[in-house]
């Protein structure tokens, strides 16, 4: 049973991915007509928008009870946290590090976001990470920098190489923040983030002066933010609820590779040398995360919190009269979990974020 939710949370990862990945060809598509930072807020604007719109058609086709935990005051550093280090901090350093960074070595640090992400899940968040998950994280990383890499344009390691590593940095920070809230309503999470990063965007597309496209320009933009940036985000951040940072960063990591594929069928290109090496060392980290086993015996302290469930585990078992739980088996309530010792498959999803460290004898 664990190992078959364990399969599916790694597969809603893969899909963010996916729906990720897909952004970047189509995004091309649109730069011949738009700059990048205004692609950029319309990307996220649209995101917001779409999810608003989708959560009040299913709400009104539904009509079922609350099935996601709102987001409450305590959560408020997090989050802020998050749109701060991800949505402003991170692009800044980002923008600042490419004026004096040749494109080429920009591509390849920008793919070390998934590490900085389990660096600072176990540095500073004790996100227990074993030797496997750090051996496919690797591989996948090196895939996507193969993919990047580029013979033809100028090469330099500078202070605005610096700047992007720190953009990852922060972008690391970001994930982490935001899987301490994941337990929380994704859509609510996505929105926020969203229009704060596409307002921001904006704001320095009009500093900036870059020229506003045409209206169906926009919508087209807008259209693609809502699938690519906020569906593909939401299963992120459900990702990052059920398998911890490391993990779903890692399978995150391979919408480079998905975006190069359907680069390859959009413009009828012929796969070059860099993608056909990069393709089995991609496929091997991805197995390496998809064959992960971990399983001890682990004691479950007390605790009260509201998040969704179902009462198809070892660890919601509290009553319910029948009429309370919707037939799909998923709601939400605050309810409390007692203190359990027990052994099975996990990963560090909410529930098993314990320490990893030897007990002293």
């Amino acid at each position: 049973m664990f190992m078959d939710k364990f399969m599916r949370y790694q597969m809603v990862a893969i899909l963010s991915a996916i729906l990720f990945g897909v952004s970047t060809p189509l995004s091309k598509i649109l730069l011949g007509q738009i700059a990048p930072i205004p692609l950029a807020a319309f990307l996220y604007i649209g995101s917001s928008i779409g999810l608003l719109v989708f959560q009040q058609i299913d709400h009104l086709i539904r009509r079922q009870s609350k099935a996601e935990a709102s987001l409450e005051k305590k959560d408020t550093p997090w989050l802020i946290g998050a749109i701060f280090s991800g949505g402003i901090i991170a692009p800044i350093l980002l923008m600042s590090g490419l004026r004096i960074t040749p494109a080429s070595t920009a591509s390849l640090l920008l793919n070390f976001e998934g590490v900085a992400t389990a660096l600072v899940a176990a540095l500073f968040f004790s996100e227990h990470i074993g030797k496997r998950v750090w051996v496919a994280l690797v591989l996948i990383t090196l895939a996507s920098i193969f993919l990047s890499w580029d013979f033809t344009n100028q090469w330099g390691f500078s202070i605005g190489a610096i700047e992007i590593l720190c953009a990852c940095f922060f972008w690391g920070l970001d994930n982490n923040f935001t899987r301490n809230i994941s337990l929380k309503n994704p859509f609510s999470i996505v929105v926020i983030k969203g229009f704060s990063a596409g307002l921001f965007s904006l704001f320095l597309a009009f500093l900036l002066k870059n020229p506003i496209p045409s209206l169906k320009i926009i919508l087209f933009a807008m259209l693609l933010g809502c699938f690519s940036y906020g569906f593909s985000l939401v299963l992120f951040v459900v990702a990052l609820r059920n398998l911890g940072s490391a993990r779903a960063s890692a399978f995150f990591g391979t919408a480079p590779f998905i975006g190069a594929t359907l680069s390859l069928i959009l413009f009828k290109s012929v796969p070059n040398i860099m993608f056909i090496i990069s393709l089995p060392v991609m496929i091997v980290g991805t197995i390496l995360l998809f064959r992960e086993e971990h399983s001890h015996k682990h004691f479950h302290e007390y605790i009260a919190h509201e998040h969704r469930h179902s009462h198809t585990d070892d660890h919601h078992n509290h009553p319910h009269m029948p009429q309370e739980v919707p037939k799909s088996g998923y709601h939400s309530h605050f309810h409390i979990h007692e203190p359990i010792e027990h052994e099975h498959p996990h990963v560090p999803d909410i529930h098993h974020r314990h320490s990893h460290l030897p007990k002293k004898k």
